[in-house]
């Protein structure tokens, strides 16, 4: 059985409903996650999402800030969020397909918003930063993102780090901006080694080729400068790290009108 699966930091989910209702019609995920939906969970616009077919919903929202959801066609046996850092700041959700579902085995599907960590990459004196990174050691350590014993799990989100030497536009020049620190980078790679989660979308575009999920929006043409970053990930347990049959950045959508600065990532899972 076919899965696909969508992320996307949507930037507000109300103002942008009529892009994710684009997206949806195009694409048609069987699960889309969002990330930044800056709503509370009673204004989420569910009757939109439920006339395209996404009638099971998860969320985790507060006003203004933050948030995240899962909207999806078929339905979730389970649903939990997680708190991190001590704070109820709304940036996990997580929900578990089942028979319900059509699959016999149980799968868990993780979904983040990790904190951006402000502008300057010093613990000592920007609190942001200093909460981004406690925030990473505490996923790192946490029990549930472990997936041992064959265990079925997917984790996706805008994490907030682009760890890899081409997941920016240079390297070299975003060593000392926040996304690209060197500790940021060891943190993120620190949480995926420790859940042995494998990166779906470098199994798909190799490390040694540019991949980006987000664009500035003080670019003044995102798309000739082309200063991408890959903040947003899709990781899956070893399970499941054969069965990542396709996956797809739209970065046309960051060229949509009144766009987010995040494009969404799909892959497919043969379950």
């Amino acid at each position: 059985m076919p899965l696909t699966i969508s992320t996307w930091n949507i930037n507000s989910v109300r103002l942008r409903i009529e892009l994710v209702a684009k997206f949806l019609k195009a694409t048609r995920p069987d699960v889309l996650c969002l990330q930044e939906t800056k709503c509370p969970d009673d204004a989420f616009p569910l009757k939109r999402l439920a006339k395209l077919g996404y009638t099971h919903v998860a969320l985790s929202g507060q006003k203004g800030y933050h948030g995240v959801a899962i909207v999806s066609r078929l339905p979730f046996e389970a649903t939990a969020t997680r708190s991190f850092c001590d704070k109820q700041d709304c940036r996990h959700v997580a929900v578990t397909f089942g028979e319900q579902a059509g699959l016999k085995d149980p799968a868990t599907l993780h979904n983040f918003y990790v904190p951006a960590g402000g502008d300057e990459p010093d613990p000592a004196v920007n609190p942001k930063f200093a909460h981004k990174l406690q925030f990473l050691d505490e996923m790192r350590a946490a029990d549930g993102l472990h997936p041992a014993n064959g265990a079925r799990s997917i984790l996706v989100g805008d994490l907030n780090v682009a760890p890899l030497e081409h997941d920016v536009w240079s390297h070299k020049q975003m060593l000392k901006v926040v996304s690209h620190t060197p500790v940021e980078c060891e943190k993120l790679v620190a949480v995926q080694q420790a859940g042995a989660w494998v990166d779906a979308m470098r199994t798909h575009v190799p490390p040694s080729e540019k991949l980006y999920t987000w664009w500035s929006y003080r670019a003044t043409d995102w798309a000739a400068s082309d200063r991408g970053r890959r903040l947003d990930h899709v990781w899956v347990s070893p399970a499941l790290g054969d069965r990542v049959s396709s996956m797809t950045v739209t970065r046309a959508a960051r060229g949509w009108t009144q766009p987010s600065d995040h494009v969404p990532v799909t892959v497919k899972l043969e379950m």
